[in-house]
């Protein structure tokens, strides 16, 4: 595994590789590898872990009553996916997650990260507010989105996407 690599990216970011390697061991973290279009997670289960994307990527897929298919989101390498799900729990996934190419995917239990282990490494925190970081970044990300949506008319919303652009 490529411990330099994971020390790099948002979740594990200011770890070292050893760092990397030693909170993946405390975490019982798992890679698994998906063929391209292979269904990584389904709608309607529920998920205790999120997943990190070693090499490859993955697609966000709503399906609806009348088998249309919206792609949400392209997740790339390097990037989390199903942290909010994982986090709550109990809550079923309304999305399907898809490898979008050939993918290596590392699981992480959320259980496991949100609650700090006996000994209480500093890394071990460091992960949980890298984790906060990257929700908080997903939901500001899924407050911009809606501004541009909710607007009634196709103008308005230019309006509102341009009005953003202008404003960066």
């Amino acid at each position: 595994m490529n411990y330099s690599f994971i020390a790099k990216t948002m979740l594990f970011h200011g770890m070292t590789p050893g760092e990397a390697e030693e909170m993946l061991e405390c975490l019982s973290a798992r890679t698994k590898n998906f063929d391209k279009n292979q269904t990584v997670c389904s709608m309607g289960e529920p998920v205790t872990d999120m997943g990190l994307i070693l090499s490859g990527s993955v697609n966000l897929i709503k399906h609806d009553v009348w088998g249309n298919r919206a792609i949400l989101e392209h997740i790339p390498k390097g990037q989390v996916f199903g942290e909010a799900y994982a986090c709550l729990k109990e809550e079923p996934l309304l999305i399907d997650v898809t490898a979008a190419e050939q993918s290596e995917i590392l699981f992480l239990n959320a259980g496991r990260i949100m609650e700090t282990c006996p000994v209480s490494c500093s890394f071990h925190s460091r992960l949980i507010r890298n984790l906060v970081h990257t929700l908080a970044k997903r939901n500001l990300t899924l407050i911009g989105k809606m501004d541009h949506i909710t607007p009634r008319t196709i103008r308005d919303r230019v309006l509102a996407y341009l009005s953003a652009q202008a404003v960066r």
